[in-house]
């Protein structure tokens, strides 16, 4: 493989041909592949027979021959449990189907960051990662199969529906059972399959140095190094929360970057995830948030299972909304040479993201984007040169270098930032409310395990409340505050790239004084029953009054949202199941 600087060892040809077999099986009806894959509980794609199988079939069905025929794939996973094993399936059923070379990092191991820079870097029809995200990992936990296509994002909503149609009419999969690869043994494998001409290809790669090649062209490395180990030298603590983000935050920000190597912890991937859900956030990176109130450190930050998320602290434990910290790298990418050479060209957030990026966009004078909930949804702006930076409220953040969500790439984002402005996580923060106003955010409410059918019922008539003609001109009185609606709908979304639609993406109520409810069912799949989620937003342009408690500004906005929705008459949850 010359288009990826890495020397390979060469394995030797197999002697004898491996046969490829054909396993008759019957279809599951529950594998349409939600917002970021396929999500279950572990058991199900263990302990199923061919549960696995059926999914990886339908994933390679759904690529048309023509193009599948001795064409590149990328493969890696996050290294929970099942991973392996499920990797090896993977390998078998890829060489069955007619995939001609398979890149797959080293013991298994690529973020999902990594795995879309390699796709576009050796312009592979697409790869499979294997993560459930932040969910939890272990026996017990969850597994997920992601398909990124060609330009190295998640599926568009075209190729999930041609996964699900393989999957509801399968009735058979092809592999070779006797295929054998050591995951842990660097280079280039090639075996001789029964039934083809070419030999079929087996790359196991170094799963940091391609994406930190990537890296080196977009920052300026000297600069954070000095920041790291120069006479004023910023602490900093990373937590990579026993997932694949180990060996890059090592490598990276170590090795490269100079951080002593007591600034990690947690580097030591393990299929459980170390016990704890893999989730960067205020309480599942509690021994981060002490360790930084401790006041040791001026610089924090944890990453989720694959490495597309991340949530930034600073000195004393101050913590950075996503929404803000999406905001507040937009209103700073003169600090990143990327940036400097290419040209800010748009902005993109999600609908439930915090407006905050969208008063950014304003000062600048860029385009900015509003779209659903969905990675996939960036993909065709960022292609047609129309978006630079987007984002999402739950803590993911990206630019137009890949097209995946990339955690490590924003802590270097936030370094940069630090290093040019020489001001701490806080100061920077505070300064950019004084300029633009603070947006109080919250992801307020996850309701969990929700019977689908009461979650069906209750955003249906949710929505005929809002959308009542007489519903714009209401006010609601909590307290002192009086709220007037301005306007309400279910979120509807036009590619302005393709022309395609996305109807239903959430319910939105927007006051008069910028405040919103969002409400929306989470399409992550992997727990039982659906998940409800609410948030809200109110905006302060006033610095005198940008130091309130998040949640007792946000407080009447819950009261409105519980009122209207009569969530928990109607689900029986007495409370939400998670508050970030």
């Amino acid at each position: 493989m010359t288009s990826v600087d890495i020397n390979w060892q060469n394995g030797s040809m197999e002697t004898n041909p491996i046969p490829v077999v054909t396993v008759q099986t019957s279809p599951f009806d529950d594998q349409r592949p939600g917002t970021n894959g396929l999500r279950r509980k572990t058991a199900v794609f263990e302990g199923k027979k061919n549960y696995l199988q059926n999914y990886i079939q339908s994933v390679l069905s759904s690529i048309d021959l023509r193009d599948r025929q001795g064409c590149t794939m990328v493969v890696g996973s996050d290294g929970r449990y099942f991973s392996r094993a499920a990797t090896e399936i993977i390998v078998q059923m890829a060489a069955a189907n007619g995939i001609g070379r398979l890149v797959i990092g080293h013991n298994g191991l690529l973020s999902t960051p990594a795995v879309s820079c390699i796709i576009r870097k050796i312009k592979a029809i697409g790869g499979i990662i294997l993560t459930a995200s932040h969910n939890p990992g272990g026996p017990g936990g969850d597994f997920g199969v992601k398909f990124n296509v060609a330009n190295g994002g998640p599926s568009p909503d075209t190729v999930m529906e041609k996964i699900a149609q393989v999957s509801r009419t399968l009735e058979e999969y092809a592999i070779c059972p006797d295929l054998r690869i050591d995951l842990g043994r660097l280079g280039r494998h090639d075996f001789d399959l029964e039934n083809k001409f070419k030999p079929f290809r087996v790359e196991i790669v170094d799963s940091v140095e391609v994406y930190l090649n990537l890296l080196r062209t977009i920052f300026d490395f000297s600069s954070i190094k000095s920041l790291l180990t120069g006479p004023e030298q910023l602490k900093i603590r990373i937590d990579a929360m026993n997932g694949v983000m180990g060996p890059y935050v090592r490598r990276i920000l170590c090795d490269e970057l100079g951080a002593p190597a007591n600034s990690a912890v947690n580097c030591v991937p393990m299929e459980d995830f170390g016990g704890r859900p893999p989730e960067p956030n205020l309480t599942y990176a509690a021994s981060l948030v002490n360790a930084m109130k401790g006041g040791d450190f001026g610089f924090g930050a944890a990453f989720d299972a694959d490495g597309d998320r991340y949530m930034i602290l600073g000195e004393n434990g101050f913590f950075v909304n996503p929404s803000d910290s999406l905001a507040i790298m937009a209103a700073n990418l003169s600090c990143i040479p990327y940036f400097r050479q290419m040209g800010v060209k748009g902005f993109a957030r999600s609908m439930a993201t915090s407006t905050a990026i969208d008063r950014v966009a304003k000062a600048l004078k860029v385009a900015l984007y509003e779209t659903p909930t969905g990675w996939r949804f960036f993909g065709n702006l960022m292609d047609s040169g129309r978006c630079s930076v987007c984002g999402e409220e739950s803590f993911g953040t990206s630019s137009n270098h890949i097209r995946e969500k990339d955690g490590l790439w924003s802590v270097l984002v936030w370094l940069s930032i630090m290093a040019a402005r020489k001001q701490g996580v806080e100061m920077i923060v505070k300064d950019h409310w004084a300029k633009l106003g603070r947006n109080y955010f919250c992801r307020l409410f996850d309701y969990d395990g929700v019977d689908p059918r009461v979650a069906f019922y209750l955003m249906r008539d949710l929505e005929a409340v809002i959308t009542d003609k007489a519903f714009p001109s209401q006010k609601f009185a909590v307290g002192s505050n009086v709220y007037c609606v301005e306007r309400a709908d279910n979120f509807e979304y036009i590619d302005p790239v393709d022309g395609t639609v996305a109807r239903n993406q959430g319910l939105r109520i927007v006051f008069t004084d910028a405040s919103r409810l969002v409400f929306r069912l989470s399409g992550s799949g992997g727990r039982a029953g659906a998940t409800v989620r609410i948030y809200a937003e109110s905006y302060e342009k006033d610095p005198e009054r940008q130091n309130r408690e998040t949640q007792a500004v946000l407080g009447p906005l819950i009261a409105i949202a519980l009122k209207i929705s009569d969530i928990h008459e109607r689900t029986g949850h007495r409370g939400p199941s998670v508050i970030t």
